[in-house]
């Protein structure tokens, strides 16, 4: 795929937001890249707090992001970190992109050029959603 929403850059999207996370506690930083359907992109960095409640992840921040700008269809995300092997959402993370985009797919790219896809589905095969608190 070429465009905006290619895996190439959404990943220099995703990198450049992990340059600016804010990761005192856990030194783990993360940068996320959201490609909507209509060809923006929106992007996120984990941000800590001593509080870590309080904290948020690059995947979540990119979302809410998006939200707050109209953006309701997502299509691709790619998480960038400095570990060796690609890091998959976390479970709250991929708790809310069920919410939105249950087919979005996942890309989890490394500084080192490790690289790992995934659809939500191989993630999360049960979230709960609206449509499992309907009765029969």
């Amino acid at each position: 795929m070429s465009g905006p929403t290619s895996i190439e850059t959404l990943s220099a999207a995703a990198f450049q937001a992990m340059a600016r996370a804010y990761a005192p506690y856990s030194g783990f930083r993360v940068g996320a890249a959201l490609a909507v359907s209509d060809g923006r992109l929106f992007v996120g960095c984990n941000v800590e707090n001593a509080a870590y409640g309080a904290a948020i992840c690059a995947e979540r921040a990119a979302v809410l992001a998006a939200i707050a700008n109209g953006g309701r269809a997502f299509t691709r995300m790619v998480i960038a970190t400095d570990a060796h092997t690609p890091a998959p959402p976390c479970g709250l993370c991929r708790q809310v992109l069920a919410e939105f985009a249950p087919a979005i797919e996942i890309v989890s790219c490394t500084r080192a050029g490790a690289r790992a896809t995934w659809s939500l589905a191989d993630l999360f095969a049960y979230p709960f959603t609206p449509h499992s608190l309907e009765r029969a």
